[in-house]
């Protein structure tokens, strides 16, 4: 593959581009698809809901629907663009191309996306160039309609000036930015792999349903089948239950109200229930702490509820600050038990859920020996780093990829060579 640095460029009405490229209107080289009627001829249809269209991805999904469930529709077929018109799905990007491998050679989808048909341009290039930042945000501004229900306008796409490369350099821009959104997406399925192997091993781990140890400088797993019953269910019969309160040390006197802080820009981590939320000078706490979410709303399986904070922080009052006492419990592992279980039967108040400290005190915790409770705590936190570093390289691959939007759709770098893998 090989690029080349543009320097001859010419001003046209949709900013500066290379000077053998074309301004077309998006209707000189593609249709958006009109109401048509569909002739029944099974019980059963093909849709695409909105749900179904990505906002960071490339193809829809779809759903085998009751023919006579379906009362409004718009018609597509294998290759159609699917751009979202209303609001908030246009602002977040939902746009999907339909799937080649879909049962027959139509489908409908939701009224409330424009179907377009490439003729005279390639479909992967229109669809990054349709998911270019200025010229959403051109359509943007032109949406009408009441608030919560604006709409892009039919004619205000169909006349949307866009920039038109040669075909064969159209071709080469779809492969280079879509080799980039497929390698994003084996990111996702892996982090979702990963996701899911923490689950279990949370499940199996902190229930001591499997148990780990060291032999000979090397970690070994085993199942337990000596059990004792109690109030959180069959936990091994070397474990104990215990509340938080005995475990910890809860530093609540030291969070800083929200609407208090006036404080100024500092080098030092500010945390709410979420994680940090920002850097303010000075500094309450110093040390090793887990930091436990007040508000109901982030509790069940939100995996944020509970996180480690080390060194010097603030807190805000929307997160409970806990000490765990040492040589009785392991502060990643208070922090990966809180993450498992489920605390809303803790949570009180309807209008703002809350967990309150006396309630906090009350949380059971299964509780294995601090030696076992060091390893469940190194396994699952690997497991941690390891879909950070997923997490990393996927932020990576998109800032990545706009910065090659910005030049390749542009002509400031072109695409001089036809062999791009896709």
């Amino acid at each position: 593959m090989k690029f080349r640095r543009e320097t001859e460029f010419q001003e046209t009405e949709i900013g500066r581009i290379a000077r053998d490229w074309k301004v077309v209107r998006l209707k000189d080289v593609a249709e958006i698809r009109g109401s048509r009627k569909i002739t029944q001829g099974s019980d059963t249809l093909i849709f695409i809901p909105m749900e179904a269209i990505p906002d960071d991805g490339v193809y829809a999904g779809f759903e085998l629907r009751d023919a006579n469930e379906v009362k409004s529709y718009v018609y597509c077929e294998p290759g159609d663009i699917l751009l979202a018109k209303i609001t908030p799905s246009f602002e977040n990007g939902k746009q999907g191309i339909v799937p080649e491998e879909i049962p027959g050679k139509f489908a409908l989808a939701t009224t409330e996306v424009y179907p377009i048909r490439c003729k005279n341009i390639n479909k992967f290039f229109l669809f990054y160039l349709l998911k270019y930042p200025p010229l959403r945000n051109k359509l943007a501004s032109l949406m009408r309609g009441t608030t919560g229900r604006k709409r892009v306008p039919r004619e205000a796409l169909e006349d949307q000036p866009i920039p038109c490369p040669p075909l064969k350099e159209q071709e080469n821009i779809g492969k280079i930015l879509l080799t980039i959104q497929n390698l994003k997406e084996s990111i996702r399925d892996a982090i979702s792999r990963l996701e899911r192997l923490k689950r279990g091993l949370m499940s199996e781990l902190l229930t001591g349903r499997i148990r780990v140890r060291e032999e000979n400088g090397r970690l070994s797993f085993y199942r337990e089948t000596e059990l004792q019953e109690t109030e959180i269910g069959e936990i091994p019969r070397d474990w104990k239950v215990v509340k938080l309160g005995e475990v910890v040390e809860i530093w609540d006197k030291y969070r800083i109200p929200v609407k208090e802080n006036k404080r100024k820009p500092g080098p030092y981590p500010y945390c709410g229930a979420n994680g940090i939320i920002g850097y303010i000078d000075g500094y309450t706490h110093d040390g090793e702490f887990v930091l436990l979410a007040e508000d109901g709303g982030f509790f069940g399986r939100f995996e944020k509820s509970a996180y480690i904070m080390r060194g010097k922080f603030w807190a805000n009052n929307h997160v409970h600050v806990l000490k765990a006492i040492k040589g009785t419990i392991i502060s990643e592992f208070l922090m990966h038990y809180l993450n498992f279980t489920d605390l809303t039967p803790f949570v009180t108040g309807s209008t703002r859920p809350k967990l309150n400290q006396e309630a906090m005190k009350k949380i059971p915790i299964a509780l294995p020996p601090l030696v076992e409770q060091m390893k469940i705590a190194e396994i699952l936190s690997k497991v941690d780093r390891t879909i950070e570093l997923h997490h990393r390289g996927r932020e990576r691959l998109e800032r990545l990829r706009r910065g090659l939007m910005d030049l390749l759709l542009t002509g400031k770098v072109r695409v001089v060579d036809g062999d791009v893998g896709s």
